[in-house]
């Protein structure tokens, strides 16, 4: 019979907590499945009691997911550590796995990915609630699709998929993403094109695309648009043009595209 695991979940949404919550607790192997919404709850957790898997988000409230990542990494019988998170740059991904990560799934992902990723032995035959056992090598993911990269963007800024705007906006930046050259003339060149993709009105598309920024700045996480261009750009009282977020994330998802084939190369 196989051992029972012990589970804490750390993400600062309630949604997400009772999904895995629900996943998990679901498998026959996993004896508890704890679940906290900060940083500094889930030290406490994992300094108070033996847990096999941490699934951890890195965008917490107080302490970082980075600095619980660290403090899990450290104990005498370090949990399989899971990172789910909306963040996509290699160079966080390469973080949390030099610090001690089995794992990192982008947001959104697969339930049951992430289930089997949980319950999985570790190479060797080694199960993973022998604590104390050596640490899986570093997973990087998977090359996500232009979309899934787009998304991941969208989500981490709070942009919701339900309004149109977000699916104007993912148009928009596929075309310039593209041709480059279409973001001097988003007038006159792109929102006819994401208008004709979508059978509206390029004045409906502005408007939209428009009200898809302002709830991400409503909602205010203005710091993980800032996280992910990798430096500040933008303050709670200064919104981007559509023009120049739709041309950041273009640019964004151009230079990492750059730096995978640099690190390719190199390896």
């Amino acid at each position: 019979m196989e051992d029972k695991i012990r589970v804490l979940v750390v993400d600062d949404s309630a949604a997400m907590r009772s999904r895995i919550y629900e996943a998990m607790s679901a498998q026959e192997r996993v004896e508890c499945c704890h679940c906290v919404a900060g940083g500094t709850q889930a030290i406490d957790r994992l300094r108070e009691g033996s847990y096999d898997v941490l699934i951890l988000d890195l965008i917490l409230s107080g302490i970082d997911g980075f600095s619980v990542l660290e403090t899990a990494s450290r104990l005498s019988g370090p949990p399989r550590i899971i990172v789910i998170s909306a963040l996509a740059q290699d160079s966080i991904v390469r973080k949390a796995c030099d610090m001690g990560a089995y794992f990192y799934f982008l947001k959104p992902f697969s339930m049951e990915a992430l289930v089997n990723r949980a319950l999985e032995p570790l190479p060797g035959g080694v199960g993973v609630s022998e604590r104390g056992a050596p640490r899986a090598a570093p997973v990087l993911p998977p090359v996500k699709s232009l979309d899934e990269r787009i998304a991941s963007i969208f989500l981490s800024v709070g942009i919701p998929a339900h309004i149109k705007g977000y699916h104007f906006l993912r148009e928009a930046v596929k075309l310039v993403y593209a041709k480059r050259t279409l973001i001097n003339a988003i007038t006159k060149q792109l929102y006819p094109a994401v208008a004709e993709a979508f059978d509206t009105t390029p004045s409906k598309v502005e408007r939209a695309i428009r009200h898809a920024i302002e709830v991400a700045w409503s909602r205010g996480k203005i710091e993980n648009v800032n996280t992910i261009f990798g430096y500040t750009i933008y303050s709670k009282q200064e919104k981007p043009t559509n023009g120049e977020f739709i041309a950041l994330i273009a640019d964004k998802l151009l230079m990492d595209d750059l730096t995978r084939s640099e690190q390719t190369r190199v390896i």
